[in-house]
């Protein structure tokens, strides 16, 4: 079965968000990528230092996980929109499937395909607005 995650987008400020976060929480991030990490993805000088993908555990199987906005590589950044749900299947099929569930009627924006991170990555908006990210990670499957 499927982990569901809340991910969150922030306008620059999402490192502060989540050293806030972490303080509450506890506990140590479990990943930091920065933007000018990305391979082959250009980045402006400027945003090369925003967080392209944090994470960090909560209780015993949580994680909430966040990240900057970059101009140009999605919707305007908005109270209200800033936050995608992101769902971690166990196998590629899995990954296939729920995508294409979540897509029916809704818009692709990122189709599913092999990420430079070593996943199988893609991203929607379903037909009621909600954003999803489907990340297969072979390396924590089970």
């Amino acid at each position: 079965m499927a982990t569901v995650n809340p991910y969150l987008t922030f306008n620059g400020n999402c490192e502060e968000a989540f050293d806030f976060y972490k303080s509450v929480f506890g506990g140590e991030f479990a990943t930091v990528m920065r933007m000018g990490e990305a391979e082959g993805m250009p980045v402006p000088d400027a945003a090369k230092n925003k967080v392209m993908h944090v994470a960090l555990p909560i209780g015993d199987t949580g994680m909430l996980m966040g990240s900057d906005t970059m101009e140009g590589s999605g919707p305007p950044f908005n109270a209200g929109n800033n936050f995608s749900v992101a769902v971690g299947p166990k196998s590629k099929e899995e990954a296939d499937q729920i995508y294409s569930g979540l897509s029916s009627g809704g818009t692709q924006t990122m189709p599913m395909a092999d990420a430079f991170w070593g996943a199988y990555f893609g991203m929607l908006v379903d037909k009621f607005g909600i954003q999803w990210m489907v990340n297969f990670d072979s390396s924590r499957s089970q």
